[in-house]
């Protein structure tokens, strides 16, 4: 059985940098795996090539075995690739409820309402569906966009810095939430917050310089000396 995704020698430079240089990824059905790394490792240009919001210059994309190298970012959704940005992407003007409601509706759903609550539910909204997204903390527009997301019924969600902006208790309420999707949803998840990493990731791959310095359990990454001194700390 193929990965879910896989990537072969994928390349995206800017210029003289080398934002992704040559990476090799797997990503296995059903999973929860962390993507991290020091700030301008690549995790974000990584993933965006994930999500065909970028194109790369070399190297392939592969979902199950087929080649989505050169596919659209609005045809990868349809194949359930769902990603939530590093930078809060929601409709502001738009209520909570219409948010997620647009997300439903791409799916042809005949059950929008029902589904739309469900969604915002699932993520500590409900209650909240008539606000005006822009009126939400930046804590609670996070978990609007992960709404959004799931609303979607993807097969891979890509969560970029999820945790990014929630209180503690919201956190452990997010934990719980990414936990539960698993396995009908796989999950790419790039954070630092390194005790969410260390307590939700199956597997862990470290970025460095465009380069995957290590994939493994989240024991093997946490006892690998290359790591620490790269990005851990020590």
């Amino acid at each position: 059985m193929a990965p879910l995704i896989e990537t072969r020698d994928l390349t995206l430079h800017f210029g003289g940098l080398r934002a992704v240089d040559g990476v090799d990824f797997i990503l296995n059905a059903g999973e929860i795996h962390a993507l991290i790394g020091p700030n301008g490792a690549g995790k974000t240009t990584f993933v965006s090539l994930l999500s065909g919001r970028r194109l790369p210059q070399s190297g392939s994309v592969l979902l199950e075995g087929e080649d989505i190298t050169r596919l659209p970012a609005h045809l990868r959704v349809r194949k359930g690739i769902a990603y939530t940005f590093q930078i809060t992407s929601i409709f502001p003007r738009l209520t909570v409820f219409d948010n997620v409601a647009l997300a439903v509706q791409s799916r042809g759903t005949r059950d929008l309402a029902a589904q739309t609550r469900a969604a915002l539910a699932r993520v500590g909204l409900a209650g909240l569906e008539s606000q005006e997204a822009q009126t939400l903390s930046y804590g609670h527009q996070r978990l609007l966009e992960l709404a959004m997301g799931l609303a979607l019924h993807p097969r891979l969600l890509i969560l970029d810095e999820p945790t990014q902006g929630l209180a503690a208790s919201e956190i452990e309420g997010f934990k719980a939430l990414v936990e539960g999707l698993v396995p009908e949803t796989t999950v790419l998840l790039i954070e630092h917050n390194m005790e969410v990493v260390m307590d939700l990731a199956t597997n862990i791959t470290v970025l460095n310089f465009g380069q995957v310095l290590a994939t493994g359990t989240p024991e093997a990454i946490r006892a690998n000396r290359a790591v620490q001194e790269a990005y851990l700390g020590a």
